[in-house]
């Protein structure tokens, strides 16, 4: 840099500001210069901003206003190029056409491209030749050759080169990989490995058994790999089946009609596997399908015996002898025909062992009269069995009827209960009865009265020829009555012979109203009016009240008895606490508890020695105290006394009891208070009372109460 108005003489100063002032960039503050202090990287910052200014290096002063230039970093070819992407996965059918597109890659080069042929890039393949090309411009990689074969090689890999400098000496490259696979195509037909199946299948195998497996081979993948199978001979397609399994990939040779060793022991046929999915674009490559022939060979087993008949059906007619034929069945064993063949009935088709079979040719017959009425069919299962080998055996449904005979007379359907008004006319229909016969023969029953019409008859039957009749009134009646009419009907049937019953038909006169409903039953003059008598009524209220006073007395007397367990409930506390009824006398009564609990010890006068009680027996009387020793009363002492006397007294409850003493002790002055001691020990009269005279106007009222005065001497 260089300002106008440096002359020269040393007193200008450049100064310099800006991107990289400094650090990147610095300046020779006297002669302007600048100089860069680093390696630079366009890449990195392609141009810097900078501010020069020249300023009086003695006031630092401006010398002309600041400038603003830039520095731009020249590009050179120091970033090869490289893939972001990279390394590409790509894939593309089989059997492509040349050119068929597969992926695209792309370079980038960090130099300019706008300066020079640093970023100028070229791709080429290093790798992957002759299968695959790529442009070297736009970098799209194509097939190179036609119908390639994923069954022979499914994945290819390719180096992809981009170098710049358009490709020529010096430039600098950068590669990635390409991996190239082959997606399936159904190019393939499908393929037996060999042209002969033989199997062997027992001829007891049911419809549906397994016979084998049968593969065709397709080196295909996926969808292009499913095959259907199938049975081109009619022959072979009417006794087997053959299926695709769950993969798609199998064909299950089944049984579709039961096989029988003795008509025919092997089947020949030939089975197709087809590709289910067919690409048109390939078809040139077919046909897409393969034959086989099969081979089934039947095995022969143990059968058992075979009836003539799947099911049979007979009939016997209802009320048989026993021993009545019903009919026979026949079972053969096919392995050998003259083999002897055991018949049976099994227990639980007949419970009622109505019938039996003859063993050896499988007759059956009544074994008890039939009623077709309690049960019109029979459902017997037959079991034939081998005689060398019991375990082959077979079963046979048979079903028997009963037919009917005529051995059921007819009958009402129900019981009829019915009426008639008191004012019906000539001809008019009481009631329309019908018959039921159980039997089937002459279930058209006819109705008849049972006994001849006479001119006085109140009451006629009309056969109707549909198993009814019509009850009709021939004449007006003649008085009401209590009493209904019983009108005999006799049923007959059609049958052979002919049956017949009698019924009877209740018919009831009755008053109506004028809509036709019953208002009366009973003639008027019969009706007794109703109400009681005056002596019926008493009677009745005397009853009534014999019935309340006892109620009463009852209650009375429980209410009383309930009132006396309350109270001794009440005093029944069970502790230890004993309940007396009778009242003591107080204290002249000493006869109710032991007194001498209460007194002073002091002054209780010795007991006299008596014989030690027994401890075995419960005593009479109660045993003697022992005498307080004398000297000093002491509490303890006196307290372990009264509670050795109760431990050895023999007639003490077993429960503990409470004693209650009414010495006071001696710590007073005045002696005790109590009035059980007043007395003397002798039993004398009472001693002087001057102490209490002593005391005080106080216990004067005391002494007063315990004690007269003497009278003073005259």
């Amino acid at each position: 840099l260089h300002s106008d108005v440096d002359r020269g003489e040393g007193r200008t100063k450049y100064l310099l500001t800006g991107e990289g002032a400094g650090t990147v960039f610095v300046i020779d503050e006297a002669t302007g210069n600048i100089h860069v202090t680093k390696s630079l990287d366009r890449e990195e910052k392609a141009q810097y901003v900078l501010l020069a200014q020249a300023v009086d290096r003695a006031s630092n002063r401006p010398l002309e206003p600041p400038s603003e230039f830039i520095i731009k970093v020249q590009d050179i070819n120091d970033n090869p190029p490289v893939f972001p992407l990279g390394p590409y996965h790509a894939t593309v059918p089989e059997m492509s056409n040349v050119g068929t597109s597969v992926i695209q890659v792309t370079a980038q080069d960090a130099d300019d491209p706008s300066y020079g042929n640093s970023a100028k890039l070229v791709y080429t393949v290093l790798d992957g030749l002759p299968f695959f090309s790529v442009d070297p411009q736009t970098g799209v990689v194509r097939t190179a050759i036609p119908n390639m074969d994923r069954e022979t090689q499914e994945v290819f890999l390719v180096v992809i080169q981009a170098k710049d400098m358009g490709g020529h000496m010096g430039g600098l490259s950068g590669s990635t990989t390409v991996t190239v696979t082959l997606s399936d195509v159904n190019d393939n037909p499908p393929k037996f490995p060999q042209s002969l199946y033989q199997f062997s299948v027992v001829e007891t195998a049911g419809p549906g058994a397994l016979v084998g497996r049968l593969r065709a081979q397709d080196p295909d993948l996926g969808d292009n790999a499913l095959m259907a199978y199938s049975i081109l001979d009619g022959e072979g397609a009417e006794t087997f089946s053959i299926s695709t399994d769950a993969q798609g990939r199998d064909g299950l040779l089944t049984i579709r009609k039961p096989l029988d060793f003795e008509s025919r022991r092997s089947y020949a046929f030939r089975v197709e596997a087809t590709n289910t999915l067919i690409d048109p674009a390939y078809l040139r490559r077919g046909p897409f399908k393969d034959v086989a022939s099969v081979r089934v060979a039947v095995q022969d087993a143990p059968e058992p015996p075979v009836f003539t008949h799947s099911t049979y059906h007979l009939a016997v007619p209802e009320n048989s002898a026993p021993g009545t034929l019903v009919g026979h069945v026949s079972a053969m064993d096919l392995d050998s025909p003259a083999s002897p063949i055991r018949y049976s009935i099994l227990p639980h088709s007949d419970p009622e062992r109505c019938f039996s079979i003859e063993p050896q040719d499988g007759t059956i017959r009544t074994s008890v009269p039939l009623d077709r009425e309690a049960r019109a069919w029979h459902n017997l299962t037959v079991l034939a069995t081998e005689l060398d080998s019991s375990a082959q055996a077979s079963r046979v449904q048979v079903t028997i009827q009963t037919l009917d005979e005529n051995d059921n007379a007819p009958q009402l359907a129900e019981p009829y209960d019915t009426f008639v008004c008191d004012t019906a006319v000539p001809g008019q229909l009481v009631q329309v009865v019908r018959a039921l016969d159980r039997d089937e023969v002459g279930n058209s029953s006819y109705v008849s009265l049972s006994s001849p019409l006479g001119p006085d008859a109140n009451f006629t039957v009309r056969d109707n020829r549909d198993g009814s009749a019509s009850l009709l009134l021939p004449h007006r009646l003649a008085l009401p009555r209590r009493e209904p009419y019983l009108v005999p009907i006799e049923l007959r049937d059609w049958g052979q012979p002919a049956l017949s019953s009698t019924a009877t038909v209740t018919v009831s006169i009755c008053r109506c109203k004028p809509d036709g409903s019953v208002a009366s039953c009973r003639p008027e003059a019969q009706l007794s009016p109703a109400g009681l008598s005056t002596g019926a009524l008493l009677a009745i209220l005397a009853c009534v009240g014999t019935l309340l006073a006892l109620v009463v007395l009852f209650v009375a007397l429980r209410r009383q008895k309930q009132e006396a367990l309350m109270v001794l409930e009440e005093e029944d506390v069970r502790e230890n606490i004993i309940t007396y009824d009778d009242e003591g006398g107080g204290e002249e009564d000493t006869e109710a508890f032991d007194i001498t609990a209460l007194q002073n010890p002091d002054g209780a006068a010795p007991p006299a020695s008596a014989p030690a009680a027994r401890r075995d027996v419960l005593p009479r009387a109660q045993p003697p105290r022992q005498p307080r020793p004398p000297g000093p009363a002491d509490v303890a002492q006196l307290l372990a006394l009264r509670l050795r006397e109760a431990d050895e007294d023999p007639g003490v409850p077993p429960y503990d009891s409470v004693q209650v003493y009414g010495y006071e002790g001696r710590g007073s002055s005045c002696g005790s208070l109590s009035s059980l001691g007043s007395g003397s020990e002798a039993g004398g009269p009472p001693g002087p009372l001057e102490p209490l005279d002593d005391w005080g106007p106080l216990f004067r009222p005391l002494a007063e109460l315990y004690g007269a005065k003497e009278p003073p001497a005259p």
